[in-house]
């Protein structure tokens, strides 16, 4: 058997294991040490498994992660959230379906906290949906807007995503921090654009809130002014070079933390839940993180990766034909593949093709999390329908995947945009180094 046939059989079997519902970190360090196993014998495996779990793990840049969920995490148990969504809805809420545009808003604001798109999706829909079913708002555009603006999380700084394309293409975590702040607000402002139209078109799917008087708004602005305070400072420190990100996250880790007693609402049991909760995303992320540095390597040896992109090549798509490929395939895999999963499976196979290919390294990482993004709310698995699913038991899973296709549509038209106009992801990053 030859190594390409090897390979081909290993990334079958680590679909196989995953269909399976085998954890994705435990399937990627099983496949790559069996695969090197065969290849290159058993002390080869193991030396590799010992050598790359532990150089990766140690990683100091890896710090940022645990920082930044625990940030997300203590704001959302001292119920910060709240006041982020209640300023979203008092400044956009006279719009037509405001509650669905201040559901994106909160999506976005605690996006910049979290950086999980699944957190952002539990937390917010916790708040907004019940709300809306109040206010008798579309079940689906209710749904469809808390799901897919909770898609946002691993788009917008410090999201999860791009700590983990940093690594597995060794490019700069700061970087690709910035480069996702104009393209999460240009996601962030089609989302409002998609319900507002939806609304225009249907005004009982969301009917116009309530007048707020200015000094209201400036009210709730305030109230929700702390926690913005520290997204500025984080994501502002980064930019200006004050502090490294993982000084950005405990930094901003360490505000919230402050925040949360002085207003005296973390309690002993909370906090607890905040830390259980850090602990168990952190050592999630790192277990893919240790299973992509020993599967990587063993795709490396079967030439895999270099003969797909050899082929890809002389095929005579050109670069941008190349990409509509990769498009492609980033939509198929999105509808039966976690996002996590998607990123750690395909960045090895893919990015040296772009590079190949002479695009942007930071610019590709944007683009890949776009397309993750949309694979979080694609049928049959769209991981964030669920996660709303679980909030609003009563509303069918068809009605919820109704409800996100128009949002989907605008993902894929700030997609678009970003190829057209690559400035939109890389201008920061520039500017910035």
């Amino acid at each position: 058997m030859t190594e390409f046939a090897i390979g081909l059989y290993g990334i079958g079997a680590l679909f196989v294991l995953m269909i399976l519902r085998m954890p994705v970190g435990m399937a990627m360090l099983a496949v790559g040490f069996f695969g090197t196993w065969m290849l290159n014998g058993f002390r080869s495996a193991n030396a590799l498994m010992m050598t790359e779990a532990f150089s990766h793990v140690s990683n100091y840049n890896l710090t940022v992660i645990p920082l930044f969920i625990l940030m997300g995490n203590i704001a959302s148990v001292a119920g910060f959230s709240r006041g982020l969504y209640e300023a979203a809805f008092a400044w956009v809420g006279r719009l037509p379906g405001g509650l669905a545009s201040a559901s994106v808003l909160g999506c976005a604001a605690f996006s910049a906290v979290s950086g999980s798109s699944v957190a952002t999706a539990v937390t917010i829909g916790r708040v907004a949906l019940p709300e809306m079913a109040r206010f008798n708002y579309s079940k689906g555009l209710a749904t469809g807007a808390v799901a897919a603006g909770g898609t946002l999380g691993f788009l917008i700084p410090p999201s999860t995503g791009f700590v983990i394309y940093a690594i597995l293409t060794e490019q700069s975590i700061g970087q690709l921090f910035m480069s996702g702040i104009l393209p999460g607000l240009l996601l962030t402002t089609l989302f409002i654009l998609t319900v507002t139209v939806i609304s225009l078109r249907n005004p009982e799917a969301g009917p116009r809130g309530a007048y707020v008087p200015f000094s209201e708004k400036m009210a709730a602005g305030l109230r929700a002014a702390p926690l913005l305070g520290v997204i500025l400072v984080s994501i502002g420190g980064i930019y200006l070079g004050v502090f490294t990100p993982v000084e950005a996250a405990g930094i901003g880790a360490g505000l919230v933390l402050i925040m949360a007693l002085i207003t005296r609402k973390l309690s002993l049991h909370t906090f607890t839940k905040a830390m259980g909760d850090t602990v168990r995303t952190t050592a999630m992320l790192f277990l893919i993180i240790v299973g992509a540095a020993v599967l990587n390597p063993f795709l490396a040896m079967t030439q895999l990766p270099a003969m797909l992109g050899e082929a890809m090549t002389s095929a005579g798509f050109g670069p941008y034909g190349v990409l509509f490929l990769i498009v492609i395939a980033y939509l198929v895999l999105g509808m039966f593949m976690d996002g996590l999963a998607m990123l750690v499976v395909t960045v090895p196979i893919f990015y040296p093709i772009m590079m190949a290919m002479g695009f942007d390294p930071i610019w590709f990482g944007v683009v890949a999390v776009i397309m993750i993004e949309m694979g979080m709310i694609t049928p049959p698995v769209g991981m964030n329908v669920f996660i709303v699913k679980g909030i609003a038991k009563d509303v069918p899973m068809t009605t919820i995947f109704k409800g996100v296709l128009p949002f989907w549509f605008a993902m894929a038209v700030s997609l678009l945009l970003i190829v057209i106009f690559p400035q939109i992801a890389t201008f920061i990053p520039r500017a910035m180094f």
